[in-house]
């Protein structure tokens, strides 16, 4: 039972923490090389690592940004230009989990 358990919590996903008028918070599993469908992000957000690793921010017109997170760190993403999407890739061994907190008054 507890394989089980660890090959459904490296499945890749967004869980949904909470929700109020100023701020949207969830988790993200990235399992290694199983990325995030395309997506963009209007507002900017802080992702705290749980778990972290090395992932590339691969943008729709192929061009990539390659950010290394550490376990426990925090981070600054802005929104994202208007008109892009993007998928994470996990480059790392081992899933990368993130809480993410976006701030929804600010663009």
């Amino acid at each position: 039972a507890g394989l089980a358990f660890a090959q459904s919590a490296a499945q890749t996903g967004r869980t949904p923490q909470f929700e109020n008028a100023d701020v949207k918070v969830w988790k993200s599993v990235i399992a290694p090389n199983n990325p995030l469908p395309l997506h963009r992000h209007e507002h900017p957000r802080v992702l705290i690592a749980l778990k972290g690793g090395t992932m590339n921010i691969l943008e729709e017109d192929g061009r990539s940004d390659i950010q290394k997170w550490g376990d426990g760190k925090a981070y600054w993403l802005p929104a994202n230009p208007p008109g892009t999407r993007h998928q994470d890739v996990n480059t790392s061994a081992t899933p990368i989990e993130v809480i993410v907190v976006e701030l929804k008054g600010v663009s």
